[in-house]
């Protein structure tokens, strides 16, 4: 699935393009700070393979008032470069990739 064009930035990464976004409300368990922050990313011309990066962090827009962080372009771009060095080929179709950055 391709993440929408409205209110997805676009980043470059070692010379290749993406978009990357994170989910502007909270999911009923992000809300509840019961599943942390998650956003996803894509090959920003030919998009196949969709990488979904699962953070440590409560979403800014939970309801239990716990302190977060903003999502920033660096640690997208170092989300990026992990997940292809483990293997995401964001122009090949398929499954979305999961990259845990929770235990890091």
């Amino acid at each position: 699935m391709a993440l929408p064009r409205k209110g997805s930035r676009r980043i470059v990464v070692d010379g290749v393009t993406y978009r990357w976004t994170v989910r502007g409300r909270p999911t009923y368990d992000q809300g509840l700070c019961w599943s942390p922050l998650t956003f996803a990313v894509e090959h920003a011309d030919s998009p196949g393979t969709t990488l979904v990066v699962r953070t440590g962090r409560p979403h800014p827009g939970n309801w239990m008032g716990q302190p977060t962080e903003p999502v920033l372009p660096s640690a997208v771009a170092d989300a990026i470069r992990t997940a292809r060095r483990k293997g995401w080929t964001p122009e090949a179709p398929g499954s979305p990739f999961l990259l845990d950055q929770a235990r890091a």
